[in-house]
C-alpha cells in the first residue's frame, strides 16, 4: 500500500513526462520544415504537420510503421532510400543531404531534399535517425534567394544596392553603393540620407516614402543628386551625379499581413550618358540657331543690323544679355589703353532680345576699368570668363545689368584685325560659362566680326 506522499511523488514524474512530450509535439508541429525520425530499427517515431502537409500522411498514418516502403516510397526505391537514411548512423556526427521521390497519400510523387543525421541516445549509443525535408523547388527558391543576395551585395555587382529601413536610413549596402556615395559600407549605415547628399535628397526620400506606402513604381526613374563636399572624391566641391534608380518594397514573409521592412534601392550611374545626351542636344540646337540666323541675316541690308540679329538668335537658351563694343579705329594692334564704343546691346529689362543702338563707330564710349573682361579679351585676343564674387556691386562696377553673375567676353577679329568684343551675360539662375560655351561664343563672334567689318567699309 502506498502512502499519499508516495502516490503524489509517482504522479509528478508522469505529469512532467507528459508535459515534455506535449512540448516536443508542439515544437515539431511548429517547424517550417517537414521532419520525421526513425529508431535504430528503422521504425518511424516522429512525424510533424509539415510532413503531413507535403505528403498527406498524418502522424497516425506514419508513426509506428517500419520504414517508408510501400506507403511513402515505392517498393522498387525502398532499399536504396532505406540504405541512405539509416546509413548515416555509421558515421556519427555527420549530416547527409539526399534527394528522393516520395509518395503522397493521394498517389502522387514529390521530389524532396532530405537532410539526415544520427541521433545519439542517453547512453551514448545511436538511438536512431532524424530527417528534415522540404520540396526541392522550395529549397531551390531559398538557395536562389540567398545566391541573389550574395551576388547583389558582392564586390562584383554592377549596380549599387542599398537596403533602406522604414526610417529612411541605410541598413545594408554593397561595395558599389558605398563607392558611389564616397564612403564605406559601415560608415553610411544608420545615417540620414541628408548626411550623404546635398541636393536631391528630397526627391530620393519622397520616392522611398512612396514605395513604402504604395509599392514600387512601374519603371525605373532617374535622380540627379549632389554629393556633399565631405563625401566628394576630389577637392573641387560637390559632385553632381545622375543615378538611374529602381525601388522594391520589402515585406516580411513570416507574418500573416505584409509588414514593410524597408525598401531595396538599386541604382547605376548614368551621368556620362546623360551629360553626353545633353551636350548633343545643346549642340544640335545651337547649330540650328546659327543656321536660322544665317538665313535671316542674308535678308539684312544693314551690316550692323545683321550683327545684332546674330546676337538675338544666339541669346536663346545661351545668355540673358549681350553687348557689342567696338574699337574706334580698328588696327592690327589695339592702342593702349583700350577704348571701346558701345555699338549694340540688349535693351534694359528685356533679356534675350538684341537691337542695334548705333551705327558702327557712332555709339557712346563705355568706361571700362583696365581689369574689365571685355578689355582683357581685346588685350589677350581671345575669350575671358568671369564669375561674380561676394561683393554686392560686382555687376554695377562693370557696367552690367543688375543680377548679372556670369560673363563671357570674346574678341571680334576680321581680316587679321581686332574690331571689338562681344560680351554675353547670365543671371544667378543660370550656371557659369564653360569651355563649350566659349567655343560657341567664338563661333558667333566670327560672324558678328564679319558683319561689323563690312559695316566699317560702307
Amino acid at each position: 500500500m502506498t502512502t499519499p506522499h508516495q502516490s503524489s511523488g509517482a504522479a509528478r514524474p508522469a505529469a512532467a513526462e507528459s508535459d515534455d512530450h506535449d512540448l516536443l509535439v508542439a515544437l515539431l508541429d511548429g517547424m517550417d520544415a517537414a521532419l520525421c525520425a526513425f529508431d535504430a530499427d528503422g521504425t518511424v517515431t516522429h512525424w510533424n504537420r509539415e510532413a503531413e502537409r507535403i505528403l498527406g500522411w498524418s502522424a497516425g498514418d506514419a508513426v509506428g510503421r517500419h520504414g517508408l516502403a510501400g506507403w511513402a516510397v515505392r517498393e522498387a526505391d525502398a532499399p536504396e532510400v532505406t540504405q541512405r537514411l539509416l546509413g548515416v548512423m555509421k558515421t556519427p556526427g555527420r549530416r547527409q543531404v539526399d534527394e528522393f521521390a516520395l509518395l503522397t497519400k493521394g498517389g502522387g510523387r514529390v521530389l524532396v531534399r532530405v537532410q539526415s543525421a544520427a541521433v545519439p541516445g542517453a547512453d551514448g549509443r545511436l538511438a536512431g535517425v532524424y530527417c528534415a525535408f522540404s520540396e526541392v523547388h522550395t529549397q531551390i527558391d531559398l538557395e536562389r534567394s540567398v545566391a541573389l543576395s550574395e551576388a547583389l551585395f558582392g564586390e562584383g555587382s554592377a549596380w549599387g544596392v542599398v537596403l533602406v529601413d522604414a526610417d529612411l536610413r541605410p541598413a545594408l549596402a554593397n561595395v558599389h553603393a558605398a563607392r558611389a556615395l564616397r564612403t564605406s559600407r559601415t560608415a553610411l549605415l544608420g545615417r540620414p540620407l541628408g548626411d550623404l547628399l546635398e541636393q536631391g535628397v528630397e526627391e530620393l526620400e519622397g520616392a522611398l516614402q512612396h514605395v513604402l506606402a504604395a509599392g514600387a513604381p512601374p519603371a525605373p526613374s532617374e535622380l540627379w543628386v549632389t554629393l556633399r563636399k565631405g563625401t566628394a572624391a576630389a577637392a573641387g566641391g560637390p559632385e553632381r551625379r545622375c543615378w538611374r534608380s529602381g525601388f522594391l518594397r520589402l515585406s516580411s514573409p513570416l507574418t500573416e499581413e505584409p509588414v514593410p521592412l524597408g525598401v531595396a534601392w538599386l541604382f547605376t550611374d548614368v551621368t556620362k550618358t546623360r551629360l553626353a545626351e545633353q551636350e548633343s542636344a545643346r549642340l544640335r540646337f545651337r547649330c540650328s540657331q546659327l543656321h536660322r540666323a544665317g538665313r535671316a541675316v542674308a535678308e539684312c541690308e544693314d551690316p550692323m543690323e545683321a550683327a545684332a540679329l546674330y546676337l538675338e538668335f544666339a541669346l536663346a537658351g545661351f545668355a540673358d544679355h549681350a553687348f557689342i563694343d567696338l574699337l574706334p579705329r580698328p588696327e592690327a594692334v589695339p592702342e593702349q589703353p583700350v577704348r571701346l564704343v558701345r555699338a549694340a546691346a540688349t535693351p534694359s529689362g528685356l533679356a534675350g532680345q538684341a537691337a542695334a543702338c548705333a551705327a558702327a563707330g557712332g555709339g557712346l564710349p563705355v568706361t571700362y576699368r583696365d581689369d574689365h573682361p571685355a578689355v582683357q579679351a581685346v588685350e589677350r585676343c581671345g575669350s575671358v570668363r568671369a564669375a561674380a564674387d561676394r561683393t554686392e556691386d560686382w555687376a554695377a562696377a562693370r557696367r552690367w545689368p543688375e543680377g548679372t553673375r556670369h560673363a563671357l567676353a570674346t574678341v571680334l577679329r576680321s581680316r587679321g584685325r581686332t574690331v571689338g568684343v562681344v560680351t554675353f551675360l547670365r543671371g544667378g539662375s543660370r550656371r557659369g560659362f564653360d569651355r563649350g560655351d566659349a567655343a560657341y561664343a567664338e563661333d558667333i563672334a566670327t560672324r558678328v566680326a564679319a558683319a561689323v567689318d563690312l559695316a566699317g567699309q560702307l
